[in-house]
């Protein structure tokens, strides 16, 4: 019987913990605030918890990271692998790393790739570093679906934050385009507009999108400001309406017609 701690028991480790007992794991959890889910054995520490366990998931913060971290390496053994499953930097999933292999333990940094409620144990996980093997050995077996890197611990954190760059930046534009076709009456057409464009990317959607960015630079950047001063007028606020007008009037090219940050 595999045996796994979980440290943090927010939604996202209560519902991983949850789906570890139902796929037969022994669990053991510790969160200094919430009481642990039943069937598993709640214990008064990190060290604690990770005493006896093959695999160790930290779900807390990054800010925890490595306070959880140095506390709960006095209870693994050499067998056990780590997993930082925390949106954290790249850097800092190195630097969790070395302080785990300083200490002979093994250290997976995992991505969770979409919302745990609702998903659990299934959802997509991208992992890293020397641990990421050992972990898919130990959870896919227990029913997730973990993809494995080829690449050092920082890999994974890299790869879930640059898609956090274009998902929440979309989801900022989204709410901000919401809340102005509210003020106008025009909701249901605006959520009906964002469908239909989401529904018919392919492919080719993201190079359409910078392509047509370089070529029309200019008369994007002017529609811009015209959108920012009416969103001004009605009142609300323009964060991703300017911060798209100045992205469009600094952009320029390179050989290789590509974009670059200015």
């Amino acid at each position: 019987m595999t045996t796994v701690a979980v440290l943090g028991l927010g939604e996202a480790g209560s519902a991983l913990v949850a789906d570890l007992v139902s796929a037969g794991a022994r669990v053991r959890a510790y969160d200094p605030v919430v009481e642990s889910p039943r069937g598993a054995l709640a214990c008064a520490g990190e060290a604690e918890a990770a005493a006896g366990a093959d695999l160790v998931l930290s779900v807390n913060s990054a800010e925890a990271a490595t306070a959880a971290l140095d506390r709960g390496l006095a209870g693994c053994s050499p067998t056990s692998v780590w997993a930082d499953l925390n949106t954290a930097s790249p850097a800092l999933e190195v630097e969790l790393e070395n302080l785990a292999s300083l200490a002979g333990v093994g250290f997976a940094d995992v991505s969770l790739m979409a919302p745990v409620p609702g998903r659990g144990l299934r959802t997509p996980m991208l992992a890293s570093g020397m641990g990421a093997s050992r972990l898919a050995d130990l959870l896919v077996p227990l029913g997730s679906g973990v993809e494995v890197l080829d690449a050092p611990a920082g890999e994974a954190a890299r790869r879930k934050l640059l898609r956090s760059v274009f998902f929440k930046g979309m989801a900022a534009a989204v709410v901000e385009a919401l809340s102005a076709a509210a003020v106008l009456g025009l909701e249901d057409w605006m959520r009906e507009l964002v469908a239909d464009e989401l529904t018919g990317a392919d492919a080719d959607f993201a190079d359409r999108l910078e392509t047509g960015s370089l070529r029309h630079a200019v008369r994007r950047t002017e529609e811009m400001s015209a959108a920012a001063a009416m969103l001004d007028e009605l009142g609300v606020p323009t964060r991703v309406t300017l911060a798209s007008r100045d992205w469009l009037a600094d952009l320029r090219t390179v050989d290789t017609g590509r974009i670059v940050a200015p």
